[in-house]
């Protein structure tokens, strides 16, 4: 009995440490990455599953060592992988939306690396460069936001001066 309850204290420990290892890869992939998608992805995907694994591995742990089932803790496993997800990908729509730099490609030199930050490689005018496409992108979208919002405006006062001439034609 007392190997068994080594083994399963040995499982549980390891399970806490691969939780730990892909919480390091997550936190690496956040700085390395270029742009908000890439990070977002690295983010959710590996933090969800070194969360998932480290919860786990105290789940077990305490189950077997004081024979304590936590209703909390395996509570906080599910909304913890329901939340997380939707919560980014609500960031990354948002960013979308605002036009945000999106990594590429061919934006890069030939010996770039996704892996590789924004500075190993830009010039300082490159950097500048990117930077202002990026102000007039947003700068566009945020035009043509105001563009639609003032034509449904119009449209809105369009329709109750209608309704309001039809009202006085009955009368």
């Amino acid at each position: 009995m007392a190997q068994i309850n080594e083994i399963i204290e040995l499982i549980a420990a390891l399970l806490i440490f691969l939780g730990s290892i892909i919480a390091v890869i997550s936190a690496i992939g956040i700085v390395k990455f270029q742009d908000v998608f890439l990070r977002s992805h690295a983010s959710t995907k590996s933090s969800t599953l070194s969360v998932l694994l480290t919860l786990v591995g105290v789940l077990i742990y305490f189950t077997n060592e004081q024979s304590f089932f936590s209703v909390r803790l395996l509570l906080s496993i599910v909304f913890i992988n329901l939340t997380s997800p939707v919560g980014m990908h609500l960031v990354a729509r948002a960013a979308y939306r605002t036009g945000a730099y999106m990594y590429r490609k061919d934006d890069a030199p030939s010996r770039s690396s996704i892996l590789l930050s924004s500075k190993e490689y830009n010039s300082t005018e490159e950097l500048k460069n990117r930077a202002r496409i990026r102000e007039e992108r947003r700068e566009k979208i945020y035009y043509d936001v105001q563009k639609q919002r003032q034509k449904e405006k119009q449209q809105e006062e369009n329709i109750e001066s209608l309704s309001e001439a039809r009202r006085e034609t009955k009368d």
